[in-house]
């Protein structure tokens, strides 16, 4: 009789719990879903980005966790846009870069293989062949400076490891660098003058020279016979400037950030006939945004064009 009672008892107690466990058991799927849901909507989510679908993050799903979760899904496809964009904005520009390299081999390259071809012909006067000769050594020189270009170019893009970096006088250099050119400023007639004085800075003196150069140069090949270009320093600001003025006719109505693209000319008949590779100003800003400056351009007033470059200034020693 008191098994009997017990074995009521337990059997009582257990219909009892039934509805305790159901109401776990409810419990615990209903925490499962809120967890998993959440997980499942991004999953599916990230799945359809996956195929072509865009992705929109649902971030407000009552889960810290999975609100996380989906945040930073979101800040990594960002990411991953961002660096796709970029390598496709590279690409382009290599394949551009390439077409353009290209284009400036293929004439000078026409050039010295029609003539060569001409001068096997025995019965050629001398003087002809003469020209041919000189029209070949002139589009060898082409060439070289088109590659030396080139290299410079890459090896500043790339940045200089063993570039060294000092305090810099810019009247010094500037005065080397019209000394260098001066055979060149002799023949094309102009009168060049390097006037103020700068802030020292931090920079590679050989770097720094051939920014003066290139502009320099540039200004003698758009300005008359008896022209002038001025190269100007002061201070400003903390920065240094280096202004070189030409009265040439300027660069006309177009946008002078074109001016620093690789190959962009205005006048590009003038310039190739000149020996420009179309990269003399390319090299420029490469070279003054790697010391930490900037460098514009501007049509003056009074007729001419105006290269402007600014690099941050040393303080001035004790």
């Amino acid at each position: 009789m008191l098994i009997h009672i017990q074995g009521s008892i337990t059997f009582f107690t257990f219909v009892e719990l039934i509805p305790i466990v159901l109401v776990v058991c409810l419990l615990s799927w209903l925490i499962g879903y809120f967890v998993t849901e959440p997980l499942h909507n991004l999953h599916s989510q990230i799945d359809a980005y996956e195929h072509g679908k865009d992705l929109k993050v649902q971030r407000e799903s009552g889960l810290a966790e999975a609100d996380q979760l989906s945040a930073d899904a979101q800040h990594l496809l960002a990411r991953a846009i961002r660096q796709n964009d970029d390598y496709e904005r590279q690409k382009n520009r290599q394949m551009h870069f390439v077409g353009d390299v290209a284009h400036e081999l293929r004439t000078p390259l026409t050039a010295i293989h029609g003539d060569a071809e001409l001068m096997m012909d025995p019965d050629m006067p001398r003087e002809v062949r003469e020209q041919f000769c000189r029209t070949i050594i002139k589009e060898s020189e082409r060439l070289t400076h088109l590659t030396n270009d080139l290299l410079s170019l890459q090896h500043i893009q790339e940045g200089d490891r063993d570039m060294e970096l000092k305090r810099v006088n810019l009247k010094d250099i500037a005065n080397d660098a019209v000394d260098a050119l001066l055979p060149v400023i002799q023949k094309r007639k102009a009168n060049v003058k390097v006037t103020g004085e700068a802030p020292d800075v931090l920079g590679n003196a050989d770097r720094l020279q051939e920014v003066v150069s290139n502009l320099v140069d540039n200004a003698t090949r758009f300005i008359k016979p008896g022209g002038h270009v001025d190269v100007e320093l002061y201070g400003l600001k903390g920065n240094s400037i280096i202004a070189v003025k030409d009265d040439g006719a300027g660069f006309g109505d177009i946008d002078p950030n074109l001016l620093f693209e690789r190959f962009y000319r205005t006048d590009e008949s003038r310039a190739r006939n000149s020996g420009g590779s179309g990269l003399g100003l390319a090299i420029v800003k490469s070279v003054v945004e790697a010391h930490d400056g900037t460098v514009h351009a501007f049509n003056r007033p009074e007729g001419g064009a105006c290269f402007v470059v600014s690099i941050p200034s040393l303080p001035v020693r004790q």
